[in-house]
């Protein structure tokens, strides 16, 4: 069993940066993929970034991509996601997710095993 709390939403002004943070529970964080999705009022969740076990690949959305980074923290069982250039379009709220693999990752919410509670992003134009 993995327990995943986020933290670091919040209001922004466009343009501005976010750092949101997802501490794990348990011991097998090193061979965990964790990502990042989020969901817009009346929207469907949707994928933003994710990492694989090691911290040597990770992948994003092209609606995030160079804007958004994610990186991990075995030591510390924590996953983050650093948001710049924030946009309006990046309101919702932002959920982690952790799969217990080191095997290949996919984007699909359903792939993932554990859920955060999420952190409401908003930004402000």
């Amino acid at each position: 069993q993995v327990q995943l709390v986020e933290s670091g939403g919040g209001l922004v002004q466009a343009g501005g940066s976010l750092r949101l943070s997802c501490a794990a529970s348990g011991r097998t964080f090193s061979s965990t993929a964790m990502g990042w999705f989020r969901q817009a009022p009346g929207k469907e969740r949707e994928f933003v970034a994710n990492i694989n076990y090691s911290g040597a690949s990770a992948y994003y959305a092209d609606s995030v991509k160079g804007r958004f980074t994610i990186s991990r923290d075995n030591a510390k069982n924590t996953v983050y996601l650093q948001m710049n250039s924030l946009k309006p379009e990046d309101t919702a709220v932002y959920y982690c997710a952790a799969k217990m693999t080191i095997a290949t990752m996919t984007a699909r919410p359903s792939w993932y095993d554990y859920w955060g509670q999420g952190t409401q992003v908003t930004v402000s134009s």
